[in-house]
């Protein structure tokens, strides 16, 4: 079977990144993980942009270096390894485009995961730092050991939000099997 407009939440992350980011953009990755995001991201902002890239596993940060390797693209990021919960301690301006995939390091250790608690800290302090119409994309993957609790939470976390302030869209694919990720997109109002 194959599909041509709904494939999975990863091309629709990276289609709202393309429709969404500008040259000379400051933008965020709160979990680089193997890089591509990082990676796409630099490419969009440019060398006038500014990444910012985060990480708590150094086979994640070694990663990202390894992928931006000689691209011309890593003096414009930012790699730094310490959790995303503690962005507001490295970044103090406002940012336009804001990703998260949550969970653990694809082909890396899955005991090493994200969780509830950290998570939710860290989106309120990222959506303090989003500017007016920024997007935050939150891609939720549900099939570990505390995945459902962190969508729990930050499902009501979203639902909690000021509709004034902030548009949140859920995408969930209700017909597939095996915990198919879910995607958060917030937009922050003018």
């Amino acid at each position: 079977m194959k599909f041509k407009s709904i494939i999975n939440t990863n091309t629709i992350v990276k289609e709202l990144m393309l429709n969404n980011i500008k040259r000379g953009s400051n933008v965020l990755d709160c979990t680089v993980g193997n890089g591509n995001d990082t990676f796409l991201l630099a490419k969009l902002v440019g060398t006038t942009g500014k990444v910012y890239g985060f990480d708590i596993q150094s086979q994640a940060i070694d990663n990202t270096c390894k992928l931006l390797g000689d691209s011309g693209l890593r003096d414009i990021v930012t790699l730094i390894k310490d959790s995303h919960e503690f962005i507001d301690k490295y970044i103090d301006e406002k940012l336009s485009f804001i990703i998260y995939n949550l969970g653990y390091l694809p082909k890396g250790d899955k005991s090493i995961k994200t969780n509830s608690v950290s998570t939710i800290r860290s989106v309120e302090k990222a959506l303090k730092l989003l500017d007016n119409n920024g997007l935050l994309v939150l891609t939720v993957y549900t099939g570990h050991e505390g995945g459902m609790e962190e969508k729990d939470v930050l499902e009501e976390f979203f639902t909690k939000l000021n509709q004034k302030e902030f548009n949140v869209l859920k995408y969930d694919f209700i017909n597939q099997v095996n915990n198919p990720p879910l995607l958060y997109c917030v937009e922050k109002s003018i």
